[in-house]
């Protein structure tokens, strides 16, 4: 990495190798707003993150401060390319269609968080105050498909989402679709919830929050190649850790749920709050090592260049640098 934080090559033995990506080092990434007013507060802050995720009011003023004021400017710019592409087509401006962003990582990495910072700090701009954000969960099959399919072992895998569903979802939202309808999870009962949805209304900016929204097209039993969610991103984000971090992380919000939310008999994993601390130990690496880490090698990891800016973790949760896709 580059110590000045404005290389767009990697080192390597003193050779350097063009990269398509910037990469900024977190004190030259901060920087880059510091006329910029934190618009959220320290208890904000705290009730916008995860369980087991750590996010503080230092984090979000070097980190996400930045990355608001970037994606701000991206909007504005889409808005200015918008309104000249239809004054060249000689046509009457309508209103834009939502600037879509796509925001990718693996579980127990802070995406989630990541996503809900976003989302409040970009609303606090006045050009674009209405932001929504949708997680890909609510387009898993429901447990009885998945059961029925043989997938309930490969929950988040690519195949568990009703691909179709989520991409029609998406191309409605950039179809400028007055109202679009998303399906909701439910965390506790592990499933989607029948016959209730969240209904999004013209917002300025919708952020799309999944394991595998970067994933590329398909190519189709005819051998063509359809549509990616990514196509409709106007720009994406991937939250990035080293594998045995992420795996540490799992295990110990493993732990905690078995003190929280597992010890609710309605949740799906009550069965595991009389486990003891030994067993929950092993369990959560079991669930991970089987599940949650070959998906992520397999499927997930593989879309992180794919990203216009990644987030780079260290082992305490914190940001170390930033690397932006080069226009």
């Amino acid at each position: 990495m580059s110590s000045s934080g404005h290389s767009g090559a990697t080192s390597h033995g003193g050779a350097q190798e063009a990269s398509p990506y910037l990469e900024l080092d977190r004190e030259t990434w901060a920087a880059l707003a510091k006329e910029t007013r934190n618009p959220l507060t320290a208890e904000e802050i705290a009730r916008l993150q995860g369980l087991g995720d750590s996010i503080d009011l230092r984090e979000v003023e070097q980190v996400y401060l930045p990355l608001s004021r970037l994606l701000s400017l991206r909007v504005e710019a889409a808005g200015r390319l918008h309104r000249e592409q239809e004054h060249f087509l000689g046509r009457d401006i309508p209103a834009r269609t939502p600037f879509v962003i796509g925001l990718a990582g693996s579980v127990a990495v802070g995406k989630s968080t990541t996503a809900r910072v976003l989302q409040q700090m970009l609303a606090h701009w006045p050009e674009h105050p209405n932001v929504a954000l949708v997680t890909t969960d609510g387009f898993l099959y429901p447990n009885a498909e998945l059961e029925r399919r043989g997938l309930m072992q490969r929950k988040g895998f690519p195949e568990s989402y009703d691909r179709r569903a989520l991409l029609k979802f998406v191309v409605d939202i950039k179809s400028g679709k007055e109202e679009v309808e998303a399906p909701i999870y439910s965390h506790l009962v592990y499933d989607v919830l029948p016959d209730e949805k969240v209904t999004i209304k013209r917002p300025d900016i919708v952020i799309v929050e999944g394991l595998n929204v970067l994933q590329p097209a398909r190519a189709r039993e005819d051998g063509r190649t359809g549509l990616g969610l990514s196509d409709f991103f106007d720009f994406s984000v991937y939250v990035d850790a080293g594998t045995t971090c992420i795996q540490e992380w799992y295990v110990e919000r493993f732990l905690r749920l078995r003190e929280t939310a597992f010890r609710n008999p309605s949740s799906y994993f009550a069965k595991y709050a009389s486990l003891t601390h030994e067993e929950a130990i092993a369990e959560g690496n079991r669930i991970w090592e089987t599940i949650n880490g070959p998906n992520l090698i397999e499927n997930v990891l593989p879309t992180r260049s794919r990203a216009t800016l990644v987030l780079r973790k260290d082992r305490d949760h914190s940001v170390r640098y930033v690397r932006l896709r080069k226009l």
